[in-house]
């Protein structure tokens, strides 16, 4: 209980900061404020930090679904301590979409700034025909998910986020018709912040649908996700059964879309949310540095956990 306490009064405080830091008038005062509830925040999520248990060399995801070699300079945190991560740290809405668990760097922790995680898990929504991969526009569809975030933006308006802004392609798509794995990067702007955020997606078909990997961080970071994906992507395989060979057009169901409507898809929607919380992280930590000497959008490094 006096655990529960305690993260409830420290999140009404950072509520509270949200509202100071909006109001463009901020006095000396408020100022002090500001750096004393960072300071509790801070002190609460380094102890809750404390608390995680990592893990190395070969887990097995989703109860056996698939098996991630944890790639060399990373860690894996389980399921249920990457939620605390995600919802308690980073601000994001829980979500039916549960993690299947998180990579961090091997010398990183879930508090550390200018760097990134990437995050697990199992979309079943069938199996995705890759028929029309090679057919693909990247540049027609980059267009397409441009006008696409207009009606997007309303939703997220009306559930209270700010607007998403698809840029462009940070890593254009790149589709392995061999090994049955994507990857593409987004630049995001969220609202009024003044940087823009990467969204890495890596997806790994499956017989029932696919692996959902998502890395979230600054544009900054780039290079440093960029040298992650091959390891990350040779890494993580579906297990017998669960493998895309393993279809059976007389038993499973088949996805509503292909290759380009996964791409283009609820991905910018959902990444939104998850990116939301990576900001968050970044603006706390900016705080802090320019009181010793936010971006306004949450612990965005993880947007609304996902797509």
């Amino acid at each position: 209980m006096e655990t529960k306490v305690k993260f409830l009064l420290v999140l009404f405080m950072v509520c509270l900061f949200s509202q100071v830091r909006a109001n463009d008038t901020l006095t000396v005062n408020s100022q002090l404020d500001e750096q004393a509830m960072l300071k509790l925040y801070l002190a609460y999520a380094d102890s809750v930090v404390q608390t995680m248990n990592y893990e190395t060399g070969t887990v097995r995801l989703g109860g056996g679904v698939a098996t991630i070699e944890v790639p060399k300079g990373f860690k894996y945190l389980n399921p249920e301590q990457s939620e605390i991560v995600l919802v308690n740290l980073w601000g994001n809405p829980p979500d039916g979409d549960k993690s299947l668990g998180m990579l961090f760097l091997e010398d990183e922790s879930p508090m550390t700034d200018s760097s990134f995680a990437i995050n697990i898990t199992y979309m079943q929504e069938g199996y995705v025909d890759d028929a029309d991969a090679a057919d693909i526009d990247y540049d027609e569809l980059e267009k397409q998910m441009k006008t696409d975030e207009v009606a997007i933006n309303e939703q997220r308006k009306e559930a209270g986020y700010s607007p998403i802004h698809f840029v462009g392609w940070a890593t254009p798509p790149h589709y392995s018709s061999a090994e049955k794995k994507l990857y593409w990067a987004k630049e995001l702007k969220f609202g009024d912040d003044p940087e823009n955020t990467l969204n890495y997606n890596i997806r790994i078909l499956g017989r029932k649908g696919y692996l959902e990997l998502n890395a979230i961080g600054q544009m900054y970071v780039l290079d440093k996700v960029a040298a992650a994906v091959k390891p990350v992507l040779d890494g993580v395989n579906f297990n017998k059964g669960y493998r895309y060979a393993d279809f059976n057009s007389n038993l499973d169901k088949v996805a509503a879309y292909g290759i380009g409507g996964l791409i283009a898809g609820k991905v910018l929607l959902k990444a939104g949310l998850l990116a939301k919380a990576g900001v968050l992280l970044a603006k706390f930590w900016k705080a802090i540095v320019l009181a010793i000497a936010g971006l306004s959008a949450g612990v965005k490094k993880f947007f609304n956990r996902g797509e």
